[in-house]
């Protein structure tokens, strides 16, 4: 089989995705990157999970255009490779529905930073993009919302390898990482951190953002340059 490294990661990463609680139906989709050869491998649209195969995974060119497999691409393909192409250093895209996150983005609201359990892996509030204008979702719908997260952190000057979230308004959650696992990885804190920043607000409708000094030393001690948190590499 072809690319089936690629495939692989993939297709581990994508059944990550129900036992983490994180979709219902075929609602979510991860795809990883082989930034050595610009090939990208996803998920078939609307293939259900407990059916996917690794011989499944639809593989493209950072184009868009299909170079191997049999089903069709994901329908939020272009919101992927719009990322890729934009963000530069990340390895895996994962979009879910999943259920905290998302209310937050049909709020329209950015999860703001409260605490140390956030500031381990995001540094800040994660955004929440403008709505989408009607021109935007009558063109080309997931390219366009692909260019509206790449604006959003291009407008608020946010690097996405410290951001590797964001809330597309009225929709739902997008994360990215290093690989298939690190990207499935972060939708599932994302989703977590949702969670808590609403039931803080439910006791504290006026909770503060937490200190900046607190949050710079949570988010260094395991990302920055003198990061200490586990056990490192031997």
């Amino acid at each position: 089989m072809k690319h089936e490294a690629l495939r692989r990661e993939t297709w581990e990463a994508n059944l990550e995705l129900p036992k983490l609680g994180l979709v219902d139906f075929t609602w979510g989709n991860v795809s990883v990157l082989d930034p050595d050869s610009g090939l990208v491998a996803i998920k078939p649209s609307g293939v259900a999970y407990d059916s996917l195969q690794v011989e499944d995974i639809v593989i493209v060119d950072l184009a868009g255009k299909q170079v191997d497999g049999k089903l069709k691409p994901s329908s939020d393909l272009a919101t992927h490779l719009e990322l890729y192409r934009e963000f530069k250093g990340i390895r895996s895209v994962v979009h879910t529905h999943s259920s905290w996150a998302t209310a937050w983005a049909q709020a329209r609201r950015g999860i703001p930073a409260l605490g140390t359990t956030h500031a381990d892996y995001f540094r800040g509030t994660i955004p929440c993009t403008r709505p989408m204008t009607p021109a935007e979702t009558g063109g080309e719908y997931e390219l366009e919302t692909g260019r509206v997260i790449v604006e959003t952190f291009r407008n608020g000057k946010i690097d996405p390898l410290s951001m590797p979230a964001v809330l597309v308004a009225s929709h739902g959650p997008f994360t990215w990482g290093t690989s298939g696992a690190d990207a499935v990885h972060n939708a599932a804190v994302l989703d977590i951190l949702a969670k808590l920043a609403s039931r803080t607000f439910e006791l504290a409708p006026d909770a503060p953002d937490m200190p900046g000094h607190l949050l710079a030393k949570h988010f260094d001690r395991k990302h920055g340059p003198h990061a200490y948190y586990g056990q490192g590499k031997a």
